[in-house]
Protein backbone atom coordinates (compact mmCIF):
# COMPACT_ATOMS: atom_id res chain seq x y z
CA UNK A 1 0.00 0.00 0.00
CA UNK A 2 2.80 2.78 0.81
CA UNK A 3 3.58 2.72 -3.08
CA UNK A 4 0.45 3.18 -4.30
CA UNK A 5 0.63 6.23 -1.45
CA UNK A 6 3.65 7.69 -3.36
CA UNK A 7 2.49 6.98 -6.78
CA UNK A 8 -1.18 9.30 -5.43
CA UNK A 9 1.23 11.57 -3.99
CA UNK A 10 3.01 12.14 -7.17
CA UNK A 11 -0.21 12.14 -9.34
CA UNK A 12 -1.64 14.83 -7.30
CA UNK A 13 1.68 16.72 -6.83
CA UNK A 14 2.10 16.38 -11.16
CA UNK A 15 -1.65 17.43 -11.40
CA UNK A 16 -1.47 20.50 -9.10
CA UNK A 17 1.84 21.35 -10.77
CA UNK A 18 1.19 20.91 -14.37
CA UNK A 19 -2.42 23.09 -13.68
CA UNK A 20 -0.75 26.08 -11.37
CA UNK A 21 2.40 25.99 -12.16
CA UNK A 22 3.58 25.38 -8.29
CA UNK A 23 6.74 23.61 -7.65
CA UNK A 24 5.45 19.93 -6.33
CA UNK A 25 7.24 20.83 -3.00
CA UNK A 26 4.43 22.34 -1.78
CA UNK A 27 2.28 19.18 -1.61
CA UNK A 28 5.21 16.37 -1.60
CA UNK A 29 6.99 17.56 1.16
CA UNK A 30 3.78 17.70 3.50
CA UNK A 31 2.56 14.72 2.26
CA UNK A 32 5.17 12.76 2.57
CA UNK A 33 5.87 14.08 6.57
CA UNK A 34 2.07 13.62 7.37
CA UNK A 35 1.30 10.82 5.35
CA UNK A 36 4.54 8.51 5.30
CA UNK A 37 6.35 9.43 8.03
CA UNK A 38 9.34 11.31 6.79
CA UNK A 39 11.22 13.52 8.67
CA UNK A 40 11.86 16.95 7.27
CA UNK A 41 15.22 16.61 5.65
CA UNK A 42 13.95 12.93 4.64
CA UNK A 43 10.90 14.58 2.94
CA UNK A 44 13.20 17.36 0.73
CA UNK A 45 15.45 15.34 0.06
CA UNK A 46 13.41 12.76 -1.36
CA UNK A 47 11.28 15.37 -3.11
CA UNK A 48 14.40 16.73 -5.17
CA UNK A 49 14.97 13.11 -6.32
CA UNK A 50 11.98 12.76 -7.25
CA UNK A 51 11.89 15.55 -8.82
CA UNK A 52 15.33 15.06 -11.01
CA UNK A 53 13.96 12.69 -13.71
CA UNK A 54 10.80 14.39 -14.68
CA UNK A 55 11.20 18.10 -13.58
CA UNK A 56 7.82 18.70 -15.45
CA UNK A 57 8.57 17.25 -18.84
CA UNK A 58 5.34 16.31 -20.03
CA UNK A 59 3.52 19.56 -18.28
CA UNK A 60 6.86 21.74 -20.26
CA UNK A 61 6.01 20.40 -23.35
CA UNK A 62 2.56 21.08 -23.34
CA UNK A 63 3.13 24.87 -22.26
CA UNK A 64 5.84 25.00 -24.92
CA UNK A 65 3.47 24.05 -27.83
CA UNK A 66 0.82 26.67 -26.63
CA UNK A 67 3.47 29.04 -26.86
CA UNK A 68 3.98 29.49 -23.23
CA UNK A 69 7.06 28.60 -22.64
CA UNK A 70 10.10 31.54 -22.54
CA UNK A 71 13.19 29.47 -23.61
CA UNK A 72 15.41 31.69 -22.62
CA UNK A 73 14.39 33.03 -18.85
CA UNK A 74 13.79 29.12 -18.35
CA UNK A 75 17.44 27.77 -19.08
CA UNK A 76 18.84 30.99 -16.46
CA UNK A 77 16.48 30.01 -13.95
CA UNK A 78 17.69 26.27 -14.69
CA UNK A 79 21.63 27.34 -14.09
CA UNK A 80 20.57 29.32 -10.62
CA UNK A 81 18.16 26.57 -9.80
CA UNK A 82 20.92 23.88 -10.25
CA UNK A 83 23.26 26.56 -8.25
CA UNK A 84 20.95 27.48 -5.66
CA UNK A 85 19.50 24.06 -4.81
CA UNK A 86 23.02 22.66 -4.21
CA UNK A 87 24.00 25.37 -2.14
CA UNK A 88 20.49 25.14 -0.27
CA UNK A 89 20.94 21.43 0.47
CA UNK A 90 23.93 21.87 1.84
CA UNK A 91 22.89 24.87 4.66
CA UNK A 92 20.02 22.77 5.17
CA UNK A 93 21.73 19.93 6.55
CA UNK A 94 22.99 21.81 9.68
CA UNK A 95 19.31 22.94 10.52
CA UNK A 96 17.64 21.17 13.22
CA UNK A 97 14.53 19.04 11.11
CA UNK A 98 11.77 20.86 13.30
CA UNK A 99 13.06 24.46 12.68
CA UNK A 100 13.47 23.60 9.49
CA UNK A 101 9.52 21.98 9.08
CA UNK A 102 8.51 25.20 11.15
CA UNK A 103 10.65 27.27 8.63
CA UNK A 104 9.00 25.62 5.44
CA UNK A 105 5.35 26.03 7.15
CA UNK A 106 5.89 29.81 7.63
CA UNK A 107 7.31 30.18 4.00
CA UNK A 108 3.50 28.08 2.89
CA UNK A 109 1.50 30.81 5.11
CA UNK A 110 3.09 33.59 3.85
CA UNK A 111 3.36 32.32 -0.01
CA UNK A 112 -0.91 31.68 0.82
CA UNK A 113 -1.28 35.22 2.23
CA UNK A 114 -0.09 36.95 -0.10
CA UNK A 115 -1.69 35.13 -3.01
CA UNK A 116 -4.89 35.69 -1.17
CA UNK A 117 -4.62 39.20 -0.28
CA UNK A 118 -2.23 41.08 -3.16
CA UNK A 119 -3.79 41.64 -6.69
Amino acid sequence: MPNLTYILLGLTAGVVSGLFGIGGATLLIPGLIFLCGLTQHQAQGTTLAAMIPPIGLLAAMRYYYSGNVKIGIAAFICIGFFLGGFIGAHFAQAVPGAVLKKAFGVFLLLVSVHMILVK
